[in-house]
């Protein structure tokens, strides 16, 4: 049944002042026993705790506070998303494989590990996202894959990329916890690039991508899940200049990106249980790649019986690196459609350009860079036009096209 309306809200606290009752408790109680029809002729009946709700509402704010507003984060956790509550559940499973376990045991493993807070994520709320999400609940087509070990043949046929909570580290007055954004390349383990950020989001994962690509080479294919940033819009686009096919992994199947989530339990065994300098991320991150590459990349790898940076040397003659070109840069910009008019101009981000050649009533992309807003590239019919600019209305007015013929 529908919410009452306003209107069948006053006609009940205006039945109060008929009720009978020495007090206004007790005309309340009285109110709530009468039976009103709403405007469908549905008959109605409130409790008296509804009642006085709204008539305390009323006599605080008026007839504008009858209709409660509705939460602004409603439908949404506050303090823990949805991704770091199933990475901590998918990071603590593995200790309960064979085992009876409970929610109660997960969640007192994910704060023992830090991989949660008890003040991000109260028991009864890991419970109840846990149903709402079914993060225990197994999953049959999972459950029953059938899986087999396997490995590319060559190096960058294709890159496995995923995201690791990282540990909490010194930002501004405050800690806040580090993201691994980390690009493994299948056949040889090699980790193309891995940093540590504040933030998930689409400029960490083109940052860390675009050092990637200027470190071992192009991949002629990359296997994600299906996190929010490698879905996005952006890094669609950068696969699809690149030529690299863009793979996602089943949705619940973690152990479909088994290497790279194999590497990130060498990074918490070996790598993060040392004594770090967490005073800043820059430190952190500095740490983190002397131990890439001066012990991991240099460690034979038990599955290869070889050290990855050799397996990765073996096929340097099949690797495409991106060819030197101030264009580069450009791949990585964010593009979007935008219609030229007849004054061969158009906005972008509230900002007027002029085409740099004469494409009027023309469908155009533009690419710039969505974190660092200047450059504005424009292509038409997948060919690059050029460089567009700001209007510039002083210049054009002196344009001798502009020009009136009497003028000498």
């Amino acid at each position: 049944m529908k919410n009452p309306s306003p209107y069948l809200k006053m006609r009940i606290l205006g039945a109060i002042d008929l009720a009978q009752g020495k007090s206004i408790q007790a005309r309340i109680n009285q109110v709530s026993k009468m039976t009103f029809e709403d405007e469908d002729g549905n008959p109605r009946r409130f409790t008296w705790r509804t009642i006085q709700t709204w008539y305390s509402r009323y006599k605080k704010d008026g007839i504008t506070s009858m209709k409660p507003k509705l939460r602004s984060d409603k439908g949404r956790p506050r303090k823990v998303h949805p991704e770091k509550l199933l990475e901590a559940v998918e990071q603590v499973l593995p200790l309960f494989r064979g085992k009876r376990f409970n929610k109660g045991q997960i969640y007192r493993a994910c704060i023992e590990r830090g991989l949660l807070r008890r003040e991000n994520v109260a028991p009864n709320t890991f419970r109840r996202l846990c149903n709402q999400l079914e993060l225990l609940k197994p999953d049959p087509q999972v459950q029953n894959k059938r899986r087999l070990a396997f490995s590319k043949q060559h190096a960058n046929e294709m890159w496995q990329a995923d995201t690791m909570f990282g540990p909490y580290v010194k930002n501004g007055s405050t800690s806040a916890q580090t993201k691994l954004i980390c690009f493994l390349d299948d056949a040889s383990r090699v980790v193309a690039h891995a940093e540590f950020f504040f933030s998930e989001n689409i400029d960490s994962l083109i940052k860390a991508f675009r050092s990637a690509l200027y470190k071992r080479g192009i991949p002629e294919s990359m296997y994600v899940d299906n996190g929010s940033i490698y879905t996005s819009k952006e890094i669609v686009q950068i696969c699809a200049r690149l030529g690299c096919l863009l793979c996602h992994a089943p949705l619940r199947d973690g152990a479909a990106k088994g290497k790279v989530e194999r590497f990130f339990r060498t990074v918490r065994q070996d790598f993060l249980s040392r004594q770090l300098d967490l005073s800043n991320m820059g430190e952190l991150n500095r740490a983190f790649t002397l131990w890439v590459e001066n012990e991991y990349h240099l460690k034979e790898h038990s599955t290869l019986k070889m050290r990855p940076i050799d397996r990765f040397g073996i096929d340097l003659s099949r690797v495409r690196f991106l060819p030197p070109n101030e264009a580069n840069d450009e791949l990585f910009f964010v593009e979007e459609n935008r219609c030229v008019k007849n004054d061969n101009t158009f906005s972008l981000k509230g900002i007027r350009f002029e085409a740099p050649r004469h494409l009027p009533n023309r469908k155009v992309q533009v690419r710039f860079d969505r974190s660092h807003f200047g450059r504005v590239i424009v292509f038409y019919k997948t060919q690059r036009m050029g460089e567009a600019r700001p209007v510039d209305y002083t210049a054009n007015d002196r344009h001798p096209d502009n020009k009136m013929k009497g003028d000498i």
